[in-house]
């Protein structure tokens, strides 16, 4: 029989799913079988009406598309806009976060008070603004201003490319991919790729770097600092994750998505006295908020708030039969929660005017009532307890506690107020390197599992795990998170572990706080004198499926970490292209792509790539 999960918890409600003859994202992708192989390859292309054309494969007829376009040029050309994709939406996240201080200090929000004002100052200061003897609302309309400008931006580059180390940023300015304003590249990449454009598939590649890194020196970082400064800057927190969060006698809600301005608001309406009193009206003991997915990262990190799984676990959730509703806003909603959710008494309540799904109720939310719209999404969960089934309830008691919230500021905080004890412990080599492990769960692999063999082979070599995004949760699940883990790590890292008390796997946040790595890893490459690329550094996406996975990887590699996938991105058909991201970009950016679907294997390139660049600092 086929596994299509490691976690018990998935499994059980897999076979209730069978049980109960309803379709998952696994039934959906066996029906798609076999896939479009040209594809998958990426030399299809839909961009004018004289197609779609393909080319084939096997080097037979055609060689070229009715418009000429050859293999590399229909590849990269979807490449690039898989990229200009995902980093469109990351930085429209990263927008969103932007508008919403903009309009609280402003007075236009009043439910959105800033809760650090202390990052706020910082942040200010590091971008020129004056802080001195001037109000939070003063500063914050500042602040917020000249990130709203960086969208648009007219002056040249993006402010936060100040963090990256000179050589770094002198190596983006020679190769002409130092990225201007955020929604300048992308529609760039858009006009790129129209017919009768750009065909050079070097040129449509540097281009997708550029695009890339306004995502992650763009609109990620905003998102993420100014997320900090209007929601707290995360610090350790400790939780429960899994779908036996999930409570019998309570009125379950789910968060889905990715925006902490309306999961943060809910958080605090579910608390409400007259909601509680409601809620047990209605034969319910409590409330009970749960996290899915980033919006889950989201909460975990802030409030402690359970997580009841990550991506693949969105179905499973409500086939649970005790989710009352499920609230979901951007990004990573499967379209078939509504049919689903139809098998059971379960609402999909969307919220989001940039996503309205089908069967789901739409209940829209701004920042100008944000409040007032949540306690209303919360009394209608409460209103659909009675009509609960108890005899098709069956909730798995799989759950795990957890230790997540290391944003930067927490872990210098934990090495006692700078970066050095961790750069000596890299010197000595008690921690070998440190490699970022991020993305989605996707059905073509075993759910979790290439997240937890890739992660549980690297600390065993005594390299320091930095997770977000699914593959975080999927480590929360596993006990990864905790600080006992430790005993899974070699005896160096095993040792700074204890030392510290925090675990060898840390939880830096949501996929748009991959930014929080970047800062870490230019700080690293600042107090060395040497470029990030230089570092015992890497990256990996082991089940990666999304779009913004494209972007993450792509600025990751363009920053001079390299990063392996787990699933082939479709570029194969181009062996120009392949051979110019694994091999080629070495010699441009400092670093490479890797596929490797084995992740023991990946787990050796990377410990390789690690020892190559302790080697070469002397280390």
């Amino acid at each position: 029989m086929e596994i299509k999960s490691v976690d018990k918890a998935s499994l059980k409600m897999l076979d209730k799913a069978a049980a109960e003859n309803i379709s998952t994202a696994w039934e959906r992708l066996t029906q798609q079988q076999p896939q479009c192989g040209f594809g998958e390859l990426g030399i299809c292309c839909r961009n004018c009406n004289m197609g779609p054309c393909r080319i084939d494969p096997f080097g037979q007829e055609p060689h070229e598309g009715v418009c000429g376009a050859n293999a590399d040029t229909i590849v990269t050309r979807n490449l690039l806009r898989m990229i200009a994709a995902g980093a469109a939406a990351h930085s429209d996240h990263g927008r969103d976060i932007a508008t919403t201080l903009y309009e609280a200090v402003q007075g236009n929000a009043p439910d959105y008070p800033i809760k650090d004002e202390t990052k706020l100052q910082t942040l200010a200061q590091e971008c020129g603004i004056p802080v001195e003897g001037r109000s939070a609302r003063e500063i914050a309309l500042d602040l917020s201003g000249l990130a709203l400008d960086e969208f648009g931006s007219r002056k040249g580059c993006l402010q936060l490319l100040e963090r990256a180390p000179q050589k770094r940023k002198d190596l983006w300015a020679k190769l002409g991919i130092t990225p201007r304003g955020i929604d300048r590249e992308v529609v760039e990449s858009m006009h790129r790729t129209h017919m009768g454009v750009d065909t050079d598939y070097v040129n449509l590649t540097l281009h997708g770097l550029r695009t890339s890194l306004s995502d992650g020196w763009g609109g990620s970082m905003w998102a993420t600092e100014l997320a900090d400064v209007l929601f707290g800057t995360p610090q350790p927190v400790k939780g429960r994750c899994n779908l036996g969060v999930i409570k019998a006698d309570q009125v379950n809600i789910i968060l889905h998505g990715h925006e902490p301005t309306l999961s943060d608001i809910i958080v605090f309406a579910a608390r409400d006295p007259e909601l509680l009193a409601q809620a047990r009206a209605a034969g319910a003991s409590g409330i009970n908020v749960c996290g899915m997915c980033c919006t889950g990262n989201e909460i975990l990190m802030r409030h402690g708030v359970p997580v009841a799984g990550n991506f693949l676990q969105q179905e499973l959730a409500i086939i649970t039969g005790a989710v009352e509703a499920m609230i979901v806003d951007v990004q990573c909603i499967m379209p078939s929660l509504p049919q689903v959710a139809s098998c059971y008494h379960t609402k999909i309540i969307s919220t989001s005017p940039k996503a309205v799904f089908p069967g789901a109720e739409h209940v829209p939310f701004n920042e100008h009532n944000a409040m007032e719209t949540a306690k209303k999404i919360v009394a209608m969960a409460i209103d659909n307890f009675p009509n609960r089934k108890p005899e098709r309830v069956s909730i798995p008691n799989e759950e795990m506690q957890y230790m997540g919230g290391f944003s930067t500021e927490a872990i210098v905080e934990a090495l006692g107020g700078s970066l050095d004890p961790l750069l000596e412990a890299v010197k000595s080599g008690a921690i070998q390197g440190i490699v970022g492990i991020v993305g989605c769960n996707n059905p073509k692999v075993v759910h979790d599992q290439e997240h937890l063999t890739l992660t549980r082979e690297l600390i065993r070599n005594n390299i320091l795990v930095v997770e977000t995004g699914c593959a975080a949760i999927a480590c929360a699940k596993a006990g990864l998170l905790l600080p006992e883990a430790a005993a899974e790590a070699g005896e160096g890292l095993e040792a700074v572990c204890r030392a510290l008390g925090i675990p060898p796997v840390l939880h830096m946040g949501s996929c748009v706080d991959i930014s929080r790595i970047l800062v870490v890893a230019s700080a690293l490459a600042n107090a060395l004198k040497v470029d990030i690329s230089d570092l015992p550094l890497a990256a990996a996406a082991p089940e990666w499926m999304s779009e913004k996975a494209v972007s993450i990887g792509a600025y990751a590699v363009a920053s001079g970490i390299f990063t392996v996938l787990g699933l082939a991105p479709p570029i194969l058909g181009s062996g120009n292209l392949t051979a110019l991201l694994t091999a080629g970009a070495q010699d441009v950016v400092g670093a490479t792509f890797a596929v490797e679907t084995d992740p023991q294997a990946a787990a050796k390139l990377i410990v390789s790539h690690v020892g190559q660049k302790r080697r070469a600092l002397g280390l």
